[in-house]
């Protein structure tokens, strides 16, 4: 076995582009793809091949967890332009649609044009509750909460709220809490996007 290949199968080269080798051994590679094409080649079909693997194995985040983490992105940043904070009421079974009345008829409370399938407003974060208004124009994917209680308001449309094997017709002025450990999926039903309160409260702090 020749030494430039014997080189590459050390293992050294898989070490350099993943960022663990050494100083002492970055040197030594940098030093041999500088003087031979082949293990600069080697480390190229490297760099190729971990780049595929990580690509096969991403996962794609939910809906749901795209627009709730931009949702808290624009909340923070509305946070420092001087927008004070508010403490939106607990939705409860006696929560009525005027009880969000500033917040939904606020001028910002609308969902832009070219919003994706889900889009959220958060308009209020307390350690016990945060509460968003939420557009969906299709559907929500399954999930469950564990750690933390949702709960809906509907304000306009209609959609079918999953809970494990029972579904729930809902329409504006609807409230559904949703039950912990359940799988749950929404589904508009309405021809224009399902509008909601979405609460979600910490169960260490109820």
């Amino acid at each position: 076995m020749s030494l430039i290949r014997e080189f590459i199968e050390s293992g050294v080269l898989e070490l350099y582009v993943m960022g663990a080798a050494s100083p002492e051994e970055i040197l030594e590679v940098e030093k041999m793809a500088a003087a031979h094409p082949q293990v600069k080649q080697e480390i190229e079909q490297i760099s190729l091949a971990l780049e595929q693997y990580a690509q096969s194995q991403a996962v794609k985040p939910r809906a749901t967890v795209k627009a709730m983490l931009l949702a808290t992105i624009d909340y923070l940043e509305r946070m420092k332009k001087g927008e004070l904070p508010s403490s939106p009421p607990i939705l409860t079974p006696q929560t009525r649609i005027r009880d969000f009345e500033q917040w939904v008829s606020s001028e910002e409370a609308v969902q832009p044009d070219d919003a994706d399938d889900i889009y959220a407003r958060i308009i209020g974060y307390t350690p016990v509750a945060s509460t968003a208004i939420v557009w969906v124009k299709d559907k929500t994917e399954q999930e469950v909460h564990h750690d933390e209680y949702e709960r809906f308001l509907i304000l306009e449309g209609s959609c079918q709220i999953t809970a494990g094997s029972e579904k729930h017709m809902l329409a504006a002025g609807d409230y559904f809490p949703i039950p912990l450990h359940t799988p749950h999926q929404l589904h508009v039903t309405s021809q224009g996007p399902c509008k909601a309160i979405l609460q979600r409260l910490s169960i260490d702090n109820i």
